[in-house]
């Protein structure tokens, strides 16, 4: 336990030092923010944009405060993805290039707790981040738009971080196999939004799947209610085995 405390001290440090801990939530606060303040002004901005012909009228029906809510949610899984990835890329294989693993493992470390630090800083950040985009787009499409049922918000929300933890999870896992980061961002993309596309193909024989935490949020916005019970427990075991999988990594390869 003493090991793994240093080690989470450590990379909240080096956390602070790059300024994850400054820009990660900024970008998605504005994310959160921008939705509902677009959705709001957007028959102004199409009024003065000068590029419709004279005389030509607009009806825009403004949408619910649930569905510009679920809208938000969309910008997470394309933006919000590629920020994630990014800012969480280079957590294990810097260390592995730098020779900093190396002297760590040369000394009687558990590979558990430094696994764990790496995870749980990561799960921090996610949590921080994601938490305080949404109550930003919540607050707003409250104040902007209309009110949003707080149980299908809550719900909601909780559904869609399970999903950013599997991506941070997807990263790191990743990038305990691939050094270069241009290799861990393009694989973990590559999977993160794959999954969804391919079980949005096939909707019934993939109901399991982590892939369906983004569309399952959503509904438990605009409806209420869905299935959340499998692709839950997938997701979770997914998790379970790639920090399994992260361990061994570092095990296996320290350098």
């Amino acid at each position: 336990m003493r090991q793994f405390a240093l080690f989470f001290r450590k990379e909240m440090l080096e956390m602070w030092r790059s300024y994850k801990w400054l820009w990660v939530p900024i970008v998605f606060l504005m994310l959160g923010v921008m939705q509902p303040v677009v959705t709001r002004f957007m028959p102004e901005i199409l009024k003065s944009s000068g590029s419709l012909p004279q005389g030509m009228m607009i009806k825009f029906e403004t949408p619910s405060g649930a569905e510009v809510l679920a809208q938000t949610l969309g910008q997470y899984n394309s933006v919000g993805l590629l920020i994630l990835v990014l800012s969480l890329m280079t957590l294990i294989s810097a260390e592995r290039r730098s020779g900093v693993a190396a002297i760590i493992f040369s000394k009687p470390v558990s590979f558990i707790s430094y696994a764990a630090a790496k995870w749980v800083s990561m799960l921090s950040l996610v949590t921080v981040s994601f938490g305080l985009g949404y109550a930003g787009a919540w607050y707003y499409t409250v104040q902007m738009i209309g009110t949003v049922d707080a149980a299908a918000a809550v719900k909601a929300g909780l559904l869609y971080l399970v999903w950013m933890w599997f991506a941070g999870a997807v990263t790191l896992f990743v990038g305990s196999f691939l050094n270069p980061a241009a290799g861990i961002a393009f694989v973990s993309l590559g999977v993160l939004l794959l999954l969804p596309m391919v079980t949005g193909m096939f909707p019934h024989d993939m109901a399991w799947s982590p892939g369906t935490l983004p569309q399952v949020s959503a509904a438990w916005l605009q409806q209420g209610n869905a299935d959340i019970g499998s692709p839950l427990l997938i997701s979770m075991l997914c998790m379970i085995c790639f920090f399994i999988g992260t361990v061994y990594q570092a095990r296996r390869r320290p350098s």
